[in-house]
Protein backbone atom coordinates (compact mmCIF):
# COMPACT_ATOMS: atom_id res chain seq x y z
CA UNK A 1 0.00 0.00 0.00
CA UNK A 2 1.03 3.37 -0.89
CA UNK A 3 2.06 5.23 2.31
CA UNK A 4 2.05 9.37 1.81
CA UNK A 5 3.04 12.30 4.27
CA UNK A 6 0.67 14.99 4.35
CA UNK A 7 2.56 18.05 5.48
CA UNK A 8 -0.18 20.77 6.52
CA UNK A 9 -0.36 23.43 9.58
CA UNK A 10 -4.05 24.08 9.39
CA UNK A 11 -5.61 21.22 10.50
CA UNK A 12 -8.93 21.29 8.66
CA UNK A 13 -7.03 21.20 5.48
CA UNK A 14 -4.65 18.45 7.53
CA UNK A 15 -7.71 16.52 7.73
CA UNK A 16 -9.79 17.45 4.32
CA UNK A 17 -6.29 16.32 2.69
CA UNK A 18 -6.33 12.76 4.63
CA UNK A 19 -10.03 11.79 4.21
CA UNK A 20 -9.78 12.25 0.62
CA UNK A 21 -6.42 9.95 1.17
CA UNK A 22 -8.07 7.11 3.26
CA UNK A 23 -10.90 7.09 1.06
CA UNK A 24 -8.78 6.40 -2.14
CA UNK A 25 -7.07 3.34 -0.19
CA UNK A 26 -3.97 5.70 0.85
CA UNK A 27 -1.96 5.49 3.78
CA UNK A 28 -1.33 8.28 5.70
CA UNK A 29 0.95 10.02 7.88
CA UNK A 30 0.72 13.71 8.82
CA UNK A 31 3.20 16.55 10.11
CA UNK A 32 2.76 20.15 10.99
CA UNK A 33 5.54 21.62 9.62
CA UNK A 34 8.90 20.67 7.41
CA UNK A 35 11.03 20.03 11.13
CA UNK A 36 8.49 17.25 12.14
CA UNK A 37 8.16 15.89 8.45
CA UNK A 38 11.89 15.63 8.45
CA UNK A 39 11.69 13.34 11.82
CA UNK A 40 8.65 11.24 10.86
CA UNK A 41 10.66 10.34 7.21
CA UNK A 42 13.36 9.26 9.69
CA UNK A 43 11.07 6.33 11.12
CA UNK A 44 9.16 5.92 8.07
CA UNK A 45 10.36 6.82 4.76
CA UNK A 46 7.13 7.60 2.65
CA UNK A 47 5.89 6.86 -0.95
CA UNK A 48 4.92 10.19 -2.04
CA UNK A 49 5.38 13.91 0.29
CA UNK A 50 2.13 16.44 -0.20
CA UNK A 51 3.31 19.32 1.58
CA UNK A 52 2.06 23.48 1.76
CA UNK A 53 4.73 25.61 1.18
CA UNK A 54 3.47 28.44 3.51
CA UNK A 55 4.19 27.12 6.91
CA UNK A 56 5.78 28.38 10.22
CA UNK A 57 9.72 27.15 11.02
CA UNK A 58 10.51 25.25 7.61
CA UNK A 59 8.63 26.23 4.65
CA UNK A 60 7.65 23.72 2.12
CA UNK A 61 10.30 24.70 -0.29
CA UNK A 62 12.76 24.39 2.33
CA UNK A 63 11.33 20.71 3.16
CA UNK A 64 11.82 20.00 -0.74
CA UNK A 65 15.38 20.83 -0.81
CA UNK A 66 16.28 18.92 2.25
CA UNK A 67 14.30 16.00 0.78
CA UNK A 68 15.97 16.30 -2.55
CA UNK A 69 19.84 16.69 -0.71
CA UNK A 70 19.12 13.53 1.08
CA UNK A 71 20.08 10.29 -0.69
CA UNK A 72 17.47 8.27 1.12
CA UNK A 73 14.46 10.74 0.07
CA UNK A 74 16.20 12.33 -2.86
CA UNK A 75 13.63 10.18 -5.16
CA UNK A 76 10.31 10.50 -3.28
CA UNK A 77 7.58 12.61 -5.37
CA UNK A 78 6.34 15.71 -3.53
CA UNK A 79 3.35 17.23 -4.35
CA UNK A 80 2.86 20.43 -3.51
CA UNK A 81 -0.87 22.07 -2.08
CA UNK A 82 -0.85 25.49 -1.46
CA UNK A 83 -2.23 29.18 -1.81
CA UNK A 84 0.48 30.33 -3.59
CA UNK A 85 -0.70 30.84 -7.19
CA UNK A 86 1.54 32.95 -9.17
CA UNK A 87 3.35 31.06 -12.10
CA UNK A 88 6.76 32.22 -10.67
CA UNK A 89 5.53 30.31 -7.42
CA UNK A 90 4.85 28.07 -9.45
CA UNK A 91 8.15 27.50 -12.02
CA UNK A 92 10.35 28.40 -8.42
CA UNK A 93 8.59 25.54 -6.31
CA UNK A 94 9.42 23.07 -9.58
CA UNK A 95 12.95 23.99 -9.43
CA UNK A 96 13.21 23.07 -5.61
CA UNK A 97 12.05 19.11 -6.99
CA UNK A 98 8.37 19.33 -6.83
CA UNK A 99 6.92 16.88 -9.21
CA UNK A 100 2.91 18.31 -8.95
CA UNK A 101 1.72 21.58 -8.14
CA UNK A 102 -2.13 22.29 -6.55
CA UNK A 103 -3.47 25.95 -5.66
CA UNK A 104 -5.57 25.86 -2.73
CA UNK A 105 -8.69 25.53 -2.92
CA UNK A 106 -8.42 22.33 -4.32
CA UNK A 107 -10.97 19.36 -5.15
CA UNK A 108 -10.72 15.32 -4.09
CA UNK A 109 -10.12 14.76 -7.53
CA UNK A 110 -7.45 16.98 -7.56
CA UNK A 111 -5.31 15.40 -4.33
CA UNK A 112 -6.33 12.07 -5.89
CA UNK A 113 -4.97 12.72 -9.71
CA UNK A 114 -1.49 14.22 -8.62
CA UNK A 115 -1.10 11.04 -6.16
CA UNK A 116 -1.85 8.56 -9.15
CA UNK A 117 0.43 10.76 -11.19
CA UNK A 118 3.37 10.02 -8.88
CA UNK A 119 2.63 6.87 -7.13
Amino acid sequence: MTTILVVEDTTSEQDLITSYLTEGGYTVITANNGQEALKKIENRKPDVVITDLVMPGMSGLELCRSLKKNAETKDVPIVACTSKDQELDRLWGMKQGINVYITKPFTREDILRAIRSVA
